[in-house]
């Protein structure tokens, strides 16, 4: 009786092709989401630092109004000129007439 030639036996492993597949597109998917999250949140804050840039521009403008101001020697017409015209403030013997028709 010839001896039959041996086969072999694919034993099923834990790591086959297909789930290193599966496991390799599931890296590279998870990837990709987190470059489009990444992206959308440098975007976002670009566009935050835009903004507090400006911010920041307006007060230095301010700053440097205000600090003009308190290095001339004329500060009590300055304090003056806010007390009425931003604070409505007014003299005791002043008369105010306002519009209300407008209203």
């Amino acid at each position: 009786m010839p001896k039959k030639p041996k086969q072999k036996t694919r034993r099923k492993s834990l790591f086959n092709r297909g789930l290193v597949k599966l496991a390799a597109a599931s890296v590279i998917v998870g990837c990709g989401v987190l470059i489009f999250t990444t992206e959308k949140d440098c975007s976002e804050k670009e566009h935050e630092l835009a903004s507090v840039q400006y911010e920041i521009d307006l007060y230095e403008t301010e700053n440097t109004e205000l600090q003009r101001i308190l290095d001339s020697d004329d500060i009590t017409a300055y304090m003056e000129k806010i007390a009425v015209e931003e604070r409505d403030y007014a003299y005791p013997d002043e008369r105010r007439f306002y519009d209300k028709s407008r209203d």
